[in-house]
């Protein structure tokens, strides 16, 4: 497994539309890998493909932080229920440093395939609907810049207003 690059806000990748996977082969076993690796390294609870600059539509979730990885595949969201303000951040905009005020929905239902090329379907409440909707968003070019209703102090500067 490898760490892989992060990009960052201002990269073209980050604001490019991801292709559909159409064959689940080494290639796409190793960046599934790689990209987990990636995120655990970078202290994330998610990342999309792109954010590796690689433009297929994939994302790796573990909002559990080691118990509960989850590999999606061409992954879609299929429904919605409610919405609420949340607070957010990403690993390609000042990751740990900046973060936003913006409205998810509290449920979320994603269709994708699995790393065996199996159709699933699950069920994401809060967190892991939060996530969904982020990592989705980032396989059409959406970032949380383009959502964020309220940016909160940087961490860094917290702690200096804290002193």
């Amino acid at each position: 497994m490898t760490i892989r690059e992060v990009r960052q806000l201002g990269d073209v990748v980050l604001r490019e539309i991801s292709e559909e996977v159409k064959e689940i082969d080494e290639e796409i076993l190793t960046l599934l890998k790689d990209m987990a690796e990636t995120m655990y390294d970078a202290g994330g609870v998610g990342i999309a493909a792109p954010q590796v600059g690689e433009l297929k539509r994939i994302v790796v979730i573990d909002v559990e932080k080691g118990q509960g990885l989850i590999n999606l595949i061409n992954p879609e969201i299929i429904e919605t229920e409610e919405s609420h303000e949340v607070t957010e951040g990403c690993l390609s905009i000042e990751h740990k440093k900046k973060r936003g005020k913006l409205l998810r929905p509290v449920k979320v239902t994603v269709k994708a395939l699995n790393e065996k090329g199996e159709e699933f379907t699950m069920t994401g409440e809060n967190l892991l609907a939060q996530a969904f909707c982020h990592e989705i968003d980032h396989l059409d070019g959406i970032l949380i810049v383009d959502k964020v209703t309220e940016w909160l102090p940087k961490v860094e500067d917290k702690a200096e207003e804290d002193k």
